[in-house]
């Protein structure tokens, strides 16, 4: 009789297929290319034997995963395809790696079948990754661009205010100048970098960097508005600091196959540490014109 380890251990591996299955059936109805169509729904009919292999051990079906389909869904319409594809790549590595060592364990067909699975697990999606042409992918560096200097400047004028003066109006309304200035500024650098030597359109990057700008200069400013404290405000505009950029890094990370937890202990570092070297300089500002106690009547 098989042990509830090993019962456990089948069900996670039918359900992580299934959800694969849905996954490439679910983009093959959306993707206007024949080729990846095609593609996908090869790759969903292998799925569909990976299930009825693990189901054999099981003796029912994986069993149902709405929630985790539907966040699958979810994720499609903010992110795009390309997304999607990446996240159940970085899921296929850590099965294969898993089926190498139940391999052990199989002998005769059902060690056969597996190390079948194995092989074409290897070489499904990246093919499908490389080929896929999402507009997100295309104009995610100037995305990029936008949010990580708005959140790193933007943070550092807030530290800087926090250090020199206690109004918090006076604070946001830094924020949003020294923004607007920058997101023009920006928006200008990413035109003429489109421009000369990028695939991607001039006006539409420069766009895109400016929107993504100004979108995280209002919502890092937003708490000097509402909040009478500098330090609450600080803080709260600090975490939406922290959020925007954990987006923006864990969408990368998947996308370039890099290690989430790295990457953003690196945003954060510089975050932080520019924060900490503006408010530094804002107290010795304070200090010597005076203004730490300065308020707008």
């Amino acid at each position: 009789m098989p042990s509830k380890a090993w019962i456990h251990m089948v069900r996670d591996f039918c359900s992580k297929e299934t959800i694969a299955y849905e996954a490439y059936k679910f983009l093959s109805e959306r993707i206007a290319d024949e080729e990846l169509k095609t593609m996908l729904k090869k790759l969903a009919e292998q799925e569909r034997k990976y299930i009825e292999f693990w189901s054999r051990f099981l003796g029912d079906k994986c069993g149902s995963y709405d929630a985790k389909l539907l966040l699958l869904k979810l994720l499609y319409k903010i992110f795009g395809p390309a997304f999607i594809l990446a996240i159940i790549e970085r899921e296929k590595e850590k099965l294969v790696s898993l089926y190498k060592e139940v391999l052990r364990h199989l002998d005769g067909k059902d060690r056969e079948v597996l190390e079948k699975i194995i092989r074409e697990e290897e070489k499904q999606e990246r093919y499908l990754l490389n080929r896929l042409s999402d507009v997100r992918m295309e104009y995610m560096g100037y995305i990029a661009l936008g949010l990580a200097d708005a959140i790193v400047e933007i943070t550092g004028v807030h530290a800087g205010f926090l250090g020199a003066t206690s109004d918090t109006i006076m604070a946001g309304i830094a924020g949003l100048v020294v923004g607007l200035s920058a997101a023009l500024s920006m928006a200008g650098a990413a035109y003429l970098q489109a421009k000369h030597g990028s695939q991607v359109k001039p006006s539409t990057s420069a766009l895109i960097t400016g929107i993504s700008y100004i979108a995280s200069v209002v919502i890092l400013a937003l708490p000097y508005f509402l909040i009478n404290s500098m330090l609450i405000a600080f803080t709260t505009s600090l975490s939406g600091a922290l959020v925007l950029a954990g987006l923006f890094t864990f969408y990368s990370a998947v996308i370039q196959g890099k290690n989430f937890v790295r990457e953003f202990a690196e945003s954060t570092s510089l975050l932080i540490g520019t924060a900490a070297a503006s408010f530094l300089f804002g107290q010795v500002l304070g200090h010597t014109f005076g203004i730490e106690h300065l308020k707008i009547t």
